[in-house]
């Protein structure tokens, strides 16, 4: 299973969400759903509908644990992870997954984008 995981700001347009799923891909790698933290869920919903694609809410708390990639100040102070779009990506293929490669970031710079594998369960 491979799951793109996200981190944005509130101003995040879907075009950010694309943007950053495009720069984590490249236009290379299908995944298998979508995730971010639960209170984030919602703004990242249309997107999961446009691509058809299951949305996984992780949990705040189960950012923190994940050996995330990136060490971002803001996000480290926000929701104690380095990186939430590598720690959503991780979290969501609890306890197996792997990054595939550090986050990238949306064009307008308001959204990252990280790709995990995890077995197909």
């Amino acid at each position: 299973m491979i799951v793109a995981g996200f981190g944005f700001r509130q101003s995040a347009s879907l075009a950010s969400l694309q943007s950053a799923l495009e720069g984590a891909t490249g236009a290379m790698i299908a995944v298998d759903a979508l995730a971010t933290i639960g209170h984030k869920a919602g703004q990242l919903a249309p997107l999961a509908r446009h691509l058809a694609l299951p949305l996984i809410a992780v949990s705040v708390e189960s950012l923190s644990d994940q050996p995330v990639l990136t060490r971002s100040p803001a996000s480290m102070a926000a929701y104690g992870a380095g990186s939430v779009a590598e720690a959503a990506a991780l979290a969501a293929l609890r306890p197996k997954g792997r990054l595939l490669a550090p986050r990238a970031l949306s064009s307008d710079r308001l959204a990252s984008c990280a790709i995990a594998e995890g077995p197909d369960e």
